[in-house]
């Protein structure tokens, strides 16, 4: 016969007890995957499409359907409104529909800042609700993690202070680097060759992608995110 475990002894006043254990961490090959993807397949079929005697503007009208689909997939899968698809989706045919009545390649160029605009803005509108984005998409990928403590998110969200001031000050440090490479990205439609801003705008987003992670992680650092982590109730 078997026998169940004795329950824990209750936490000290004052100290944390124990917290259910954190969904496992987010594998980061499939998200990367459809990163890949979705900054990917525009490019190389653009190019495709051009070295293949397509016009600018039709070519870059055909480029956009592997995002809408992407995003068309997801809102199909889910069992709940996908925001963010959502607002891809409508962005992708608004701009679509706007450049074929003005036949505007440049406006199909500009419409990669638009969406990232828009995620800048998205980012800074969280900053009012229950929690910010930065917080919702760092606690999939870094929770549970031996290397970072094991301690509840959670916990610390309600008892740490300091720990909501990181993750709204990293909402803004995103939303500050989204929308810098949003005007970036309009910029240069505007102003490049119209066969040169694909390439351009699908490097563009590694790039600002490492620059947002390197200054956010010193910015964990100096604030003491890290030692939170690892030893709850101790200052930053």
């Amino acid at each position: 016969m078997t026998t169940r475990p004795a329950s824990p002894p209750p936490a000290p006043a004052g100290q944390p007890g124990p917290s259910p254990a954190p969904a496992a961490p987010r594998a980061l090959g499939g998200q990367l995957a459809m990163l890949a993807f979705d900054i990917g397949a525009p490019v190389a079929l653009y190019y495709i499409l051009r070295s293949a005697g397509l016009s600018s503007f039709t070519a870059l009208l055909v480029s956009a359907v592997p995002p809408g689909l992407a995003a068309a997939g997801k809102l199909a899968i889910k069992r709940h409104v996908d925001t963010v698809a959502l607002v891809v989706l409508a962005t992708i045919f608004v701009s679509v529909c706007l450049s074929a009545a003005v036949h505007s390649p440049r406006f199909l160029l500009a419409r990669d800042g638009l969406i990232t605009a828009l995620w800048g803005g998205w980012f800074l509108a969280t900053l009012a609700a229950a929690r910010p984005a930065a917080y919702t998409f760092a606690r999939p990928l870094m929770e549970g993690r031996r290397a970072l403590g094991m301690v509840s998110w959670e916990f610390l969200w309600r008892a740490e202070p300091g720990f909501r001031r990181i993750w709204q000050a990293a909402t803004v440090i995103w939303a500050a680097g989204l929308l810098a490479d949003a005007i970036v990205r309009v910029v240069m439609s505007y102003t490049l060759p119209v066969d040169v801003v694909p390439g351009l705008g699908g490097a563009l987003w590694p790039v600002t992608f490492v620059v947002i992670q390197v200054i956010t992680n010193i910015y964990y650092h100096r604030a003491g995110l890290y030692r939170m982590l690892r030893e709850p109730g101790q200052p930053g």
